[in-house]
C-alpha cells in the first residue's frame, strides 16, 4: 500500500488547525451575521483591476469576479486552481502536469508549451506580486477576498507578460477584528480537506491573519502490471499556509508583510496508452478510469516559499506604493510518459509503440520583483499613476530520461525592467477618459549542459541571449447613459518578449521572436431592475502578430518553438447576476470566441501515432528516411486549447426557518465545447465538449455561525478527454471523476 494512502493526518497539520481554532474562539460573528443575511439587492463589487480601488461598473474593461460562497463550493471537492477554468466567460485553465502546473487561457489566447522554462501570456498575480514562472501558478486558493479575471491586452499596468489578460489572487488582509473560521471536509476516494483562518489578537499598532489549507486524497487507480514499481496512483497531499503581519501606525503609512509556503507529495498528470478509439475521439470500449497498465515510476513533490513587502505613504499631493515581492519553488515530476507496459506496432488498448519515462525538475530557482508606484490622490478632474517595475530571475531546468539514461540541464536567467503611467479624466459628469503608456525591456540569456552531448541536437547551438524592448499603450472611454448604465470603449496593445527552448534528445535550441497584440473592445455595465440585477457585456476583437507557439509532440517527439504571422480572435462575452425573486440568486455567464490562424507557410509535424488528419499534408512520412509523422499546414486552425463556447450557471435557493436559520441547495455548471488538442487538426485529438455541474445541500444555523453541507462534484461522472500524448500512440488523460462528501464550517 502507498504511503499516499496509508498515512495518516500529518501531526503539524493537527497541530495548525488546533491553533487555528484556539486563537478564534473570542472573535466576533460579524461574518456570519453577514452571510446569513436576507437580501434583497445585489451587494456592489469593488475592483481593483487598475490598481485602485473602484465600483466594477466605472472600469472600462471586461472584468470577471469570484467570490465568498461562490469559491468555497467551487473548491469544495480539493479540487486544485482548475477549479476556475470555465466559471468565468472566455476562462480555461489545463495542465498535462496535474496539480503542478496550470495552463491559463483567455478568449482562447494561451500556451500549451510544458517545458519549465515556458512563458505565458496570461500572468497570474498573489497579492499584487506576479508569479512567472507555471510553477508558481498552482498554489492554493484559500482564504481569498476575491478573485479577478481581467482580458487583455493588460501591458500598461501590470507587470510582466499580460497580452492574453491577468487572473488576480487577493487574500483577506489582517484586521483588528477578532474574525475566523474552519472548515473541514470529507468524502470519496478517501479525500479531505481542512482549512481555517484566523485574526491573531495582538496589540497597538500591528495586527496579524494565518490562514492554512491542507487537502489529501487516496491513490484511487490501480496498476494491472505487478512489476510496475508505482502501483497506485492518483493521490496527493497538498498542503499551504499564509502568514501576514499588517503596521498600521498612522492613517498616513502601513506595512503588509506576507509570507506563505506549500508542500505537495502526489501524482503527475496520469497518461493512459490507446486509450482514444482510433477514427473518433472517443474513450475505447470498457474503458475503466480506475484501471491502468504502467512499468515507469510516477512521483510528484514541489516545495514553494515566498513572501512580499507592500509599503504605503499617503502624502499629500499622492499616495507611493512599494512591492516587493520573493519566490522560490523545487519542483519534481517523473512520469511513465508512454503510459503502458506492452509496446508493439500497431498499438492496442494499454499498449504502447515504444517505452517513455522521463522527469522534470527546477534547481535553485529564485524570482525577485520590485515595484515603485505613484498615485495621486487630490480631488479635481485629473487622476494618474506612475511607477517602475523591476524583474529577476533564474533557475535550472533539469530533465532525465531514464530508459536510456540522460541528463540535461538547463539554465536560465531573466532580467527585465519597465517604467509606466497612466491617467484618467473627467471631461464631464458622464463621460471619462483613460489611457496609459508602459516601456519594457527584456533579456533573457540560456545555456544547455548534458551528460551525453552526441544524443543532443546542437545544431542550433546550446546557448542564446534575447534582449527585447517594447512601448505599449491603452486608451478608453466611459460613458454613462444614465446613473445605473454604463458603456465604454477600449483599444489596448499588449506585448511578450522573446522565448528560447533548449536543445534536447529530439530536437534543437529554437527560438520564438516576441508577439504584439492589439485589440478593441465594446462594452456595457449596468445594474438594473432597482440593484437586483447586474449585467455586464463585452464584444471584442484582437490580432498577434507573431505569435509563439510550441509545436509538440509528433513522431520525432519534438518541441520546439514558433512564430505565426497573424492570430485573429474575435467575440462576444456576458455576465448576468440576478435575484428573480426572495431567496433565490442566479449567475449567468457565456462566451464565443472564434480564433484563426492566418499564416499560409506555417507547417508543424503532425500526429506519430495513428490519426486522421484534418489538414493538408505537404511532406509526408517516411519511417525509412527517420521521418515519423506527415508535415502540415495549419494556417485557418483554430488555437490549441480554445474552446468556441463556454458557459457557466450558478443557483442558490433559500428556505428560511421559523427559528431564523435557513436551508439552502446550490447549484452550479460549466460547459467548454470542442478543443483541439494540438496546433493542427485530427479527429482522435479533438477534445468533446465537456460539462460538469455540482450541487450543494447545506443547513445554516445560529446566526450564520454554523454550516452544515453535503456536495457532488462532477454529478453526471462525465468522462472526457481532456489532453493527450501525440508522439507515441493514442495516449490520453481525463478530467476527475464524480466527487461526493460532507463539509462543516464554523465562523467564530
Amino acid at each position: 500500500m502507498s504511503r499516499l494512502q496509508s498515512s495518516p493526518i500529518a501531526p503539524r497539520q493537527i497541530a495548525l488547525s488546533v491553533a487555528l481554532a484556539l486563537t478564534a474562539w473570542p472573535a466576533a460573528q460579524a461574518l456570519a451575521q453577514e452571510k446569513s443575511a436576507d437580501k434583497t439587492q445585489l451587494e456592489t463589487v469593488v475592483i481593483t483591476a487598475e490598481r485602485r480601488v473602484e465600483n466594477i461598473k466605472d472600469v472600462p474593461i471586461a472584468v470577471s469576479t469570484l467570490s465568498g460562497e461562490k469559491l468555497d463550493v467551487l473548491a469544495s471537492g480539493g479540487q486544485d486552481v482548475r477549479f476556475l477554468s470555465g466559471r468565468v466567460p472566455s476562462l480555461n485553465i489545463e495542465s498535462s502536469f496535474g496539480r503542478a502546473y496550470p495552463r491559463f487561457y483567455i478568449r482562447g489566447y494561451g500556451n500549451t508549451d510544458f517545458r519549465l522554462n515556458a512563458s505565458q501570456p496570461v500572468s497570474v498575480l498573489f497579492d499584487d506580486v506576479v508569479q512567472e514562472n507555471p510553477i508558481l501558478k498552482g498554489f492554493p486558493v484559500f482564504d481569498q477576498r476575491n478573485v479577478e479575471v481581467l482580458a487583455g491586452p493588460q501591458g500598461t499596468l501590470f507587470g510582466r507578460n499580460t497580452p492574453a489578460g491577468v487572473v488576480k489572487f487577493d487574500s483577506v488582509r489582517p484586521s483588528k477584528k477578532q474574525d475566523a473560521y474552519i472548515s473541514a471536509s470529507y468524502g470519496s476516494y478517501g479525500s479531505y480537506s481542512l482549512e481555517g483562518a484566523a485574526n491573531l489578537p495582538l496589540s497597538g499598532d500591528w495586527s496579524a491573519r494565518i490562514s492554512a489549507q491542507t487537502q489529501h486524497r487516496d491513490n484511487w487507480v490501480k496498476n494491472t502490471n505487478p512489476k510496475g514499481p508505482t502501483q497506485e496512483t492518483e493521490g496527493y497531499r497538498d498542503s499551504a499556509v499564509r502568514l501576514q503581519a499588517l503596521y498600521e501606525p498612522s492613517q498616513t503609512f502601513s506595512a503588509l508583510f506576507n509570507l506563505h509556503h506549500r508542500d505537495l507529495d502526489g501524482s503527475p498528470r496520469l497518461f493512459r496508452a490507446s486509450i482514444i478509439k482510433p477514427g473518433s475521439n472517443e474513450l475505447i470500449d470498457g474503458f475503466d478510469p480506475a484501471k491502468v497498465s504502467l512499468d515507469g515510476v510516477n512521483k510528484q513533490t514541489l516545495t514553494q516559499t515566498g513572501g512580499s513587502m507592500k509599503l504605503k505613504w499617503a502624502l499629500p499631493e499622492f499616495t507611493v506604493h512599494a512591492i516587493t515581492g520573493i519566490e522560490t519553488v523545487k519542483p519534481f515530476s517523473r512520469g511513465d510518459i508512454d503510459g503502458g507496459s506492452v509496446y508493439k506496432f500497431p498499438q492496442g488498448p494499454g499498449e504502447a509503440g515504444f517505452p517513455v519515462e522521463t522527469s522534470d525538475a527546477l534547481d535553485g530557482h529564485r524570482q525577485l520583483s520590485q515595484e515603485l508606484r505613484l498615485e495621486s490622490n487630490t480631488s479635481g478632474p485629473l487622476r494618474w499613476q506612475a511607477g517602475v517595475y523591476l524583474f529577476d530571475e533564474r533557475y535550472t531546468a533539469v530533465a532525465q530520461d531514464y530508459i536510456t539514461p540522460l541528463t540535461t540541464s538547463t539554465h536560465q536567467t531573466n532580467k527585465a525592467w519597465a517604467t509606466f503611467g497612466s491617467i484618467n479624466y473627467e471631461l464631464s459628469k458622464e463621460l471619462k477618459l483613460r489611457a496609459g503608456l508602459r516601456y519594457t525591456k527584456d533579456k533573457k540569456e540560456l545555456s544547455t549542459q548534458t551528460t551525453d552531448p552526441q544524443r543532443i541536437q546542437a545544431g542550433n547551438g546550446l546557448s542564446l541571449s534575447t534582449d527585447d524592448a517594447k512601448w505599449n499603450w491603452d486608451a478608453s472611454a466611459t460613458y454613462a447613459l444614465n446613473k445605473d448604465t454604463n458603456v465604454y470603449a477600449r483599444v489596448a496593445t499588449g506585448f511578450r518578449a522573446s522565448s528560447i527552448q533548449p536543445a534536447a534528445e529530439f530536437n534543437p535550441q529554437s527560438f520564438a521572436g516576441p508577439e504584439d497584440v492589439i485589440s478593441y473592445e465594446l462594452g456595457l455595465k449596468a445594474d438594473l431592475w432597482d440593484r437586483r440585477a447586474r449585467l455586464s457585456a463585452a464584444l471584442f476583437n484582437y490580432e498577434v502578430k507573431n505569435q509563439q507557439f510550441t509545436a509538440v509532440g509528433g513522431g520525432n517527439n519534438a518541441n520546439r518553438l514558433i512564430n505565426a504571422k497573424k492570430v485573429n480572435g474575435q467575440g462576444v462575452e456576458f455576465n448576468l447576476e440576478l435575484l428573480p425573486i426572495d431567496h433565490l440568486l442566479l449567475t449567468l455567464g457565456g462566451s464565443y470566441n472564434n480564433t484563426k490562424i492566418k499564416d499560409g507557410n506555417l507547417q508543424v509535424e503532425a500526429c506519430g501515432a495513428s490519426c486522421t488528419l484534418r489538414d493538408p499534408i505537404t511532406v509526408p512520412k517516411n519511417p525509412g528516411a527517420f521521418k515519423f509523422s506527415d508535415t502540415v499546414l495549419i494556417d485557418g486552425n483554430s488555437l490549441a486549447q480554445a474552446p468556441q463556447w463556454i458557459g457557466n450557471l450558478t443557483a442558490r435557493y433559500t428556505i428560511p426557518t421559523a427559528a431564523g436559520n435557513e436551508f439552502y441547495i446550490y447549484t452550479d455548471w460549466a460547459y467548454r465545447s470542442a478543443v483541439n488538442f494540438f496546433l493542427y487538426e485530427s479527429v482522435e485529438f479533438t477534445g468533446k465538449p465537456l460539462t460538469e455541474g455540482g450541487l450543494r445541500v447545506g443547513y445554516v444555523w445560529g446566526n450564520g455561525k454554523y454550516e452544515a453541507a453535503g456536495f457532488v462534484r462532477n454529478i453526471t461522472d462525465q468522462k472526457r478527454v481532456t489532453g493527450a500524448i501525440d508522439f507515441n500512440n493514442l495516449t490520453g488523460f481525463i478530467n476527475d471523476p464524480r466527487t461526493f462528501g460532507a463539509q462543516f464550517k464554523v465562523i467564530f
